[in-house]
């Protein structure tokens, strides 16, 4: 071993000078500028104008590379955050681990970071080696060997339409691979959460990731554990609205780091129809991603705690307790499990609630409740959830159709259905609605001389 550290230590010491960047031109790297935010153009033209250096950076520039369309668009620049919060109308100065800007452009914002300095021993981090607090500026060399992975570490300059590629980050992206950049191990131990963005990514890119990326993830899992629950929430919703969500769970399981976000996974897949309810659920979230359309945090996790919610009712219910009380006890039993390794925000969690409770009330419901339900916040969320439930063969098609119809009625259309619902419940057929004749006005009297 020790022998193994002195060779590299010296063939560190020998090695060939470092070669500058490439600087990559449209006609290799295919990006469109018609593609990129104005508003990311803007902020660079103005740093531009102020004498600094600006390219657009990190996950924008990979997507447009690959033809995905990137969800944000951040800059990288030689300005400090107190030089560029001045040049712009609406722009602020937000972080405390790392300081950047927001500038503001209506509802688009484009983060705005300073360059960062390698690490040093004078950084906050923890025992574990996690950076806590990183506000150390430097040069653009420096900035692409902090990025994580080489495809991140490409900078665009939509001046001169240039990518600035410092470590050879396109030929991995071009050849689907997660690359870690500098020592995989201690590039983990200094933010856990890159574990997770190399499984993303992968899943992503449909890439591989380098052996020496991928050897240490295993045995590194457990530093997930020492990330804030805010962040690491943030990162798991990511997994799971970047379009590949059930791949990003697979890929999670691979290496274990599964037991540390999502201990419930392996529970709700060991139940009969667990992994397909799940599979059923993410595919939904998928289409809903491809075709641009918003993604609910609360139905997602719902959906990949409801085996366990449904398994936990059956089994109060089954010791005498009334099913809506049932429910709401097999609910806060699964949720505080899952709680004690990934905080779910309690906004969510009440969402998630109000979905499962409605699952018991469309199965007893009266025409006095199904006006309740349908003035109920979460009520579309539910019925499609019910939708969900009747694709997994859980409940009724026809009944979960019945409430999908409903939900996408009129409100004189529901009044019928309604009514036919309760016509039907008490054995009688609907009664016909009587048209009622329009009034006949008074003929009008003879107007005065």
């Amino acid at each position: 071993m020790l022998k193994e550290t002195i060779k590299n230590f010296v063939g560190r010491l020998f090695a060939a000078p470092r070669r500058g960047p490439e600087r990559v031109t449209k006609e290799k790297h295919g990006i469109d500028r018609r593609n990129v935010s104005r508003h990311a153009i803007k902020v660079c033209e103005v740093l531009h104008h102020e004498g600094y250096s600006a390219y657009i950076v990190g996950g924008a520039v990979r997507d447009l590379i690959v033809g995905l369309e990137p969800k944000d668009f951040d800059v990288a620049t030689n300005a400090t955050p107190n030089q560029i919060r001045p040049l712009f109308r609406r722009a602020r100065i937000i972080g405390k681990r790392f300081q950047l800007v927001h500038v503001v452009f209506g509802q688009e914002i484009i983060e705005t970071s300073t360059f960062r300095a390698p690490a040093s021993v004078e950084q906050d981090t923890d025992e574990h080696g996690r950076i806590l607090r990183d506000n150390l500026f430097g040069t653009h060399e420096e900035d692409a060997a902090r990025r994580d992975f080489t495809l991140n570490a490409l900078y665009y300059d939509p001046i001169t339409e240039e990518v600035i590629d410092y470590h050879r980050g396109l030929p991995d992206l071009k050849k689907r691979v997660v690359r870690m950049i500098g020592d995989p191990e201690t590039r983990y131990r200094e933010d856990p959460v890159r574990m997770l963005r190399a499984l993303r990514f992968a899943a992503k890119l449909s890439a591989t990731i380098d052996p020496a990326s991928r050897e240490p993830l295993v045995r590194m899992a457990h530093l997930i554990e020492n990330v804030p629950s805010s962040r690491l929430f943030d990162e798991i919703l990511k997994l799971l609205t970047c379009g590949h969500a059930m791949d990003c769970l697979r890929q999670l399981q691979a290496v274990g780091l599964h037991q540390s976000v999502l201990p419930s996974m392996d529970l709700t897949f060991k139940q009969e129809g667990g992994e397909e309810f799940v599979e059923l659920a993410l595919a939904r979230t998928d289409a809903r991603v491809r075709a641009g359309k918003t993604i609910s945090p609360s139905f997602l996790f719902a959906a990949l705690l409801w085996k366990l919610v449904n398994k936990r009712w059956q089994e109060i219910c089954a010791e005498g307790e009334h099913p809506a009380q049932a429910l709401m006890q097999a609910a806060d039993s699964v949720v505080a499990e899952q709680t004690r390794k990934l905080a779910i925000q309690r906004r969510f969690q009440a969402d998630m609630r109000e979905i499962w409770f409605m699952q018991a009330r469309f199965e007893r419901a009266n025409a006095k409740t199904i006006w309740r339900l349908i003035e109920q916040p979460r009520f579309r969320a539910a019925v499609d959830f019910l939708q969900l439930r009747a694709e997994a063969h859980e409940v009724d098609s026809v009944q979960a159709q019945w409430w999908m119809d409903l939900a996408n009625a009129d409100d004189s259309s529901r009044a019928e259905m309604i009514e036919a619902h309760e016509a039907e419940q008490r054995g009688k057929p609907p009664a016909a609605r009587r048209r009622r004749s329009p009034r006949r006005r008074p003929a009008a009297q003879a107007s005065r001389p």
